[in-house]
């Protein structure tokens, strides 16, 4: 079950970032809708995007049946570490994702498995 994802934006990037690395102008959401619909149009199977833009992009012609991984995932009171466009795990799934990627709310924890299992917990209510 091998599938293809298109990276459209780091999540770590914003539009200050985009403008210093001489990125097309424009909104970070209109940007990363814009790819997305490149990418399946291309024939990916996917997009890995921020939990920001997923609704855009479920919204595009052409998004049906395909995957948004989001990264930038945040439970409320974690730090936002280098990310800048970042959601709690129930706004990236309500927001349209398929599948999340949590790393270091879980991985900089004290007790790892708390922080999985709080998440699982938060996800049980969506």
């Amino acid at each position: 079950n091998l599938a293809i994802l298109a990276v459209t934006i780091l999540t770590s990037l914003d539009r200050i970032d985009l403008d210093a690395a001489l990125i097309k102008n424009g909104d970070v959401k209109d940007l990363v809708a814009e790819r997305a619909f490149k990418a399946f149009e291309a024939g990916a199977d996917g997009v890995i995007a921020s939990p920001q833009e997923s609704m855009a992009i479920r919204s595009l012609p052409n998004a049906a049946n395909k995957l948004i991984v989001t990264p930038g995932i945040r439970p409320l009171g974690t730090k936002f570490g280098d990310q800048k466009r970042v959601a709690t795990p129930t706004e990236a799934l309500l927001n349209g994702a398929d599948h999340i990627v949590v790393g270091r709310p879980i991985v900089g924890s004290q007790n790892k498995k708390l922080a999985a299992a709080k998440i699982l917990e938060e996800l049980k209510h969506v």
